[in-house]
């Protein structure tokens, strides 16, 4: 494709897609490139508790961009080690299952982009089931999943959500249109 078709394709977007579209390509982008933000080794075991900023001294010492991904995820994500990946000697940001669900809603809303999809509360619950088992599972039992299926069912959980965000972005465009 070339850069005038990405352009005029860019111009037919709405205000609100378009908003949505950086956003998580950017939110995305950092998450995945957080252990190459940092020094390495700086953060190589972020292991807390959500809702709880529990990872100070690590983060004050980082640059602002890495501060804020890794705060947010400090304070919204678990972070446990064995659930999350690591690279550069430092963890991600977020766990797999969060970074799986990330990059789904990315993909999603991407896939979304110039396509007329429909959803069913069905077809939306048969995507989240897969999330639902796994994370239920593994919290009531002695069941340990693993990051590959932690990753796999937050990508599934990302994608449809991602989908979906797309279909509410395209309402809101089409409201401001007439109104």
């Amino acid at each position: 494709m070339s850069s005038w078709e990405i352009k005029r394709k860019w111009d037919l977007l709405g205000k609100w897609n378009k908003t949505f579209l950086v956003v998580l390509w950017c939110w995305t982008l950092l998450i995945l490139s957080g252990p190459f933000m940092v020094p390495e080794g700086q953060a190589n075991d972020l292991s807390g508790v959500v809702g709880t900023y529990d990872n100070q001294d690590v983060i004050k010492q980082m640059n602002p961009v890495s501060r804020l991904v890794y705060y947010l995820g400090d304070v919204n994500c678990h972070q446990k080690l064995e659930r999350s990946y690591s690279y550069n000697e430092n963890q991600m940001p977020f766990c797999a299952r969060d970074v799986g669900i990330f990059t789904g809603l990315l993909i999603g809303f991407t896939y979304a982009l110039g396509r007329r999809i429909e959803l069913t509360l069905p077809i939306i619950l048969l995507a989240l089931i897969p999330i639902g088992i796994d994370g239920t599972v593994q919290l009531l039992t002695d069941y340990e999943s693993t990051n590959i299926k932690r990753i796999i069912t937050g990508l599934i959980a990302g994608c449809i959500t991602g989908i979906a965000l797309k279909i509410i972005a395209d309402s809101l465009d089409h409201r401001g249109d007439h109104g």
